[in-house]
């Protein structure tokens, strides 16, 4: 993949460059670091905390729209306590769930992102007490104290992440996954539509359903 990028931005700095360019060695030069700089800033922004995570666990940068956003909100109409966003990214869904009245944790291993975050929740005077935003990897955290769990990854992870907040989340809690659903669960709702679609699963209905009987 990374092979494959370098090789499209090397053919991208030729195709473009003026005739005679090719005898200018400082243009050249700028015109490469320029290309690897561009390429370094999409790495940290769209591969976060690839090194802190198993591979199979990967999962890239790509923020909310407006739309989904909303969808999301209307999913959690009537709903309180507390929030966490798996994947807060650059901190919209936090940021607009916790001016509604919950309590939101942001869940960020991504540096650049995790301070983005942290400074507009500091210039926008959101208290800590209605959004925080955690350097910590949301596999390795116990979400049992929350009551409502927002989520946008990856398909090649929503089965693990299914395993994971069935085992940890009470019966009262309610989950909402936008863009790729968790293929097993019975959705409580859904908004939205295309790419800006959201489910909204509450665990107790997910557990009777998948275990009609209580069986352990």
């Amino acid at each position: 993949m990374e092979d494959s990028i370098e090789v499209i931005l090397q053919e991208e700095k030729f195709s473009r460059s003026p005739p005679g360019s090719q005898n200018s060695p400082t243009l050249t030069a700028l015109t490469g670091a320029l290309l690897i700089g561009g390429y370094c800033v999409w790495r940290m922004f769209m591969l976060p905390g690839a090194r802190k995570i198993p591979i199979g666990l990967k999962v890239p940068y790509l923020p909310s729209s407006t739309a989904q956003t909303l969808s999301v909100m209307k999913l959690l109409e009537g709903r309180t306590g507390r929030l966490a966003d798996l994947g807060s990214g650059d901190g919209r869904l936090v940021f607009a769930t916790s001016s509604v009245g919950f309590q939101c944790t942001g869940y960020e291993i991504n540096s650049m992102l995790l301070a983005f975050s942290r400074c507009k929740a500091h210039w926008t005077g959101v208290p800590a007490s209605q959004a925080t935003f955690v350097n910590k990897d949301f596999w390795k955290a116990d979400l049992s104290s929350y009551k409502n769990v927002t989520v946008f990854l990856a398909p090649g992870v929503m089965e693990m992440l299914a395993e994971k907040l069935l085992r940890e989340l009470a019966d009262d809690a309610r989950v909402v996954a936008c863009r790729f659903p968790f293929s097993q669960w019975p959705s409580h709702a859904s908004s939205g539509s295309g790419l800006d679609q959201a489910w909204a699963y509450d665990i107790n209905t997910v557990r009777l359903k998948l275990n009609p009987r209580g069986q352990v």
